[in-house]
């Protein structure tokens, strides 16, 4: 610990600033000779006592300054004093020049001149005064020694010069360990450059700063995180000369883990209502498990996989005995790493033996979490070693799985590695973990049986779809059924070519309100009443109208046609339509046009008559007919869509299949959510 001298010596003698602890007790000073005349008196003594200089020099001190029942006590005092040497300290009445007396405390003590006279110092105070200062300084030490604040005094060079009792116990380090380091030596665990920097900045402006957040560790518990609100403010004396700064402390850590507790809450509110927002957008498998896998990165994990068991997927949930086949459905990495390339790739299915963590996982249907990740776990995650050696190069230290988990049925699991990200995985990782895969196993389970159920439909619709066109005598024909984009039901759109007697041709494409399942069956049972109709010799307006009554009964109950029959022998055709888009004719060497045919009424609607347009088709020329979902955009009108059409048809193609995959290369969103039916016809030469 520094002294006031060895400081003096470093910066100088200085003159002390009034209002010291001197000045206050206000002590005085009287000097007796041997024969107890007083030889000297201070200022302070003429201030204490009353009397000035020339009024108490040269006078026996007893006679100025005591009552005459003291005198006795007095002389034997001075007399032991002057002939032991020995200090005699203790609280005296003396007489003030005013006549009362004062209670003083004295301080005797002999002293030597250098011609070995000797003489009696007197050093006095008022009694009163002393006391309170002696409480005061009893009142600053108790207060300092049992504040529960880490209170701490440093000096301009930063170093400690005291500290108490409470901050002891905080550092875990004694009082005597803190003196004459710096914050830095004394707590190596904490950001002491931070701390010195605000200390400087104190010391320079004088301005206190307050209720500093610090966190870190010390020695009295260096494997725990707290937290310490820290102030710091100037220490000047009284002539404003700085001493050093003065330092206190309040252990904060219970209020800072509530915070971080409370933080932590909101955080993992913000991450669930996140992602009920961004997950189950569609309907479509991948990219609802690709969604799942980007809530959690880098939110959570460093690299996420969203796995699904095989047998999920091909419709027979359950798991047997041995190893799992696991289909991959998405992988999302917070930056390009080798996890990556060491994860199955989405669509890939790969077997696990049930000594794998993942297999663990799917087969008990609870979390699986490893903290901390060696040479043995990595093995455990990954698929081959290649794999494992690929996950140790980038870093994979902490992993977690967790089930998906819908309908009482585990789909497969969603994987988590972390990287980057030092920390492990906790227990409250793994809660969050849980709460989002039980939110998005849902949504990832119904897109999963609406793809089942799509693919049915499509199955279904494929099957009643002509395979072939019979090879009409008269027509050479062309077709293309498109279904809508994965993320979307497939329609009832349907096409068919009948052949008739005399060698007519009966060209038939409709569309079915609505979509999935019931769309497919509504559309087989139109077709085949198609077929049946078509063979009664009926003109086209009394197909539809027949075929009106019929869809009026059937779920869905509407939908739209277009019915054209070509006669080979006039060289014409017949054409009705019931709500549906107009055919494009196109001559031989002509410009293409939409057919300008009454539009009629959807199927199903019921008492509006149909009627029929008869339309020259000879040799080379062309019909097209299509479905809505070949033109109809949601951000283009209808009339700018047909006329791109009859534009495309204006280009000539090598051959009818051509002209049919350009149109759809050119008219179809590949996104569409719309089924597409085309049907072209080209009558021979």
């Amino acid at each position: 610990m520094r002294t006031g001298w060895g400081e003096a010596r470093r910066e100088g003698v200085h003159r002390s600033p009034e209002g010291g602890l001197l000045d206050v007790l206000g002590v005085a000073a009287m000097m007796l000779d041997t024969e107890g005349r007083i030889v000297l008196w201070s200022p302070q003594a003429e201030q204490l006592l009353g009397y000035a200089p020339e009024e108490a020099l040269g006078r026996f001190a007893a006679q100025v300054l005591v009552d005459e029942d003291h005198f006795e006590l007095v002389l034997r005092l001075f007399t032991e004093v002057m002939r032991s040497g020995e200090v005699w300290a203790g609280v005296f009445p003396v007489r003030h020049k005013d006549g009362t007396t004062r209670l003083l405390e004295f301080r005797n003590m002999r002293l030597q001149d250098d011609r070995g006279e000797f003489y009696a110092l007197g050093l006095s105070a008022d009694e009163a005064t002393v006391r309170q200062v002696e409480r005061d300084l009893a009142l600053s030490v108790r207060l300092v020694d049992q504040s529960p604040i880490g209170l701490a005094v440093l000096g301009s060079d930063l170093r400690y010069l005291a500290a108490n009792p409470a901050l002891e116990r905080m550092d875990g380090l004694s009082a005597a360990g803190h003196l004459g380091r710096r914050v830095g030596e004394a707590l190596p665990f904490l950001d002491s450059d931070v701390i010195e920097a605000a200390m400087r900045e104190v010391l320079a402006s004088g301005v206190p700063q307050v209720s500093h957040e610090v966190e870190g560790r010390t020695a009295a518990d260096p494997d725990t995180d707290r937290a310490w609100s820290v102030s710091l403010y100037r220490l000047d004396d009284s002539g404003g000369r700085v001493l050093g700064i003065a330092v206190s402390l309040i252990d904060v850590t219970d209020q800072y883990r509530a915070a971080a507790e409370a933080e932590r809450a909101r955080h993992h509110l913000a991450l669930v209502a996140d992602a009920s927002v961004r997950i189950g957008t569609t309907l479509d498998l991948e990219q609802t498990a690709r969604e799942l896998a980007e809530v959690t990165v880098p939110e959570l994990a460093d690299v996420a996989a969203v796995d699904v068991l095989d047998s999920v997927l091909k419709g027979r949930p359950g798991l047997t005995e041995g190893p799992v086949l696991i289909q991959a459905l998405a992988v999302v990495a917070a930056r390009p790493t080798p996890v990556v390339e060491a994860a199955d790739p989405p669509g890939h299915a790969a077997q696990y033996g049930a000594d794998r963590l993942i297999t663990r996982c799917v087969r008990t249907a609870r979390p699986v979490r490893e903290p901390y990740l060696d040479a043995d776990k990595l093995s455990q995650i990954a698929r081959d070693a290649r794999s494992a050696a690929l996950l140790a190069k980038a870093g994979a230290h902490s992993y977690l799985a967790v089930p998906l988990i819908a309908r009482g049925e585990v789909l497969g699991a969603l994987d988590l590695i972390r990287t980057d990200n030092p920390l492990p995985f906790t227990e409250y990782d793994e809660v969050l973990a849980v709460e989002l895969a039980a939110r998005a196993a849902v949504c990832i389970d119904n897109a999963r049986l609406y793809r089942q159920q799509r693919e049915t439909a499509l199955t279904l619709q494929r099957s009643m779809l002509p395979r072939d066109h019979h090879h009409p005598v008269a027509l050479e024909v062309a077709s293309r059924y498109q279904p809508a984009a994965a993320r979307y039901e497939v329609g009832g759109d349907w096409f068919d070519v009948i052949a008739l007697r005399g060698g007519r041709t009966a060209l038939v494409v409709g569309d079915v309100m609505g979509s999935g399942i019931n769309a497919a069956t509504t559309m087989g049972r139109l077709r085949t009443a198609t077929q049946t109709l078509s063979r009664l010799d009926l003109q086209p307006a009394q197909v539809l109208g027949h075929l009106d009554e019929i869809t009026a009964d059937l779920d869905p109950s509407f939908a739209t046609c277009v019915y054209a029959v070509h006669d080979p022998g006039p060289g014409r055709c017949r054409v009705s339509t019931a709500g549906h888009l107009p055919p494009v004719l196109i001559p031989d060497g002509g410009r293409p046009r939409l057919l300008e045919l009454p539009p009629g009424a959807p199927l199903g609607v019921g008492g509006v008559p149909f009627s029929d347009v008869t339309v020259a088709l000879g040799p080379g020329d062309r019909l097209v007919m299509y479905t809505d979902g070949l033109v109809e955009t949601r951000d283009t009108d209808i009339d700018t869509r047909l006329d791109a059409l009859l534009a495309l048809l204006r280009e000539p193609d090598a051959s009818l299949e051509a002209s049919c995959d350009r149109l759809l290369r050119e008219l179809r969103d590949p996104h569409g959510h719309d089924d597409v039916a085309l049907l072209m016809a080209r009558v021979r030469g």
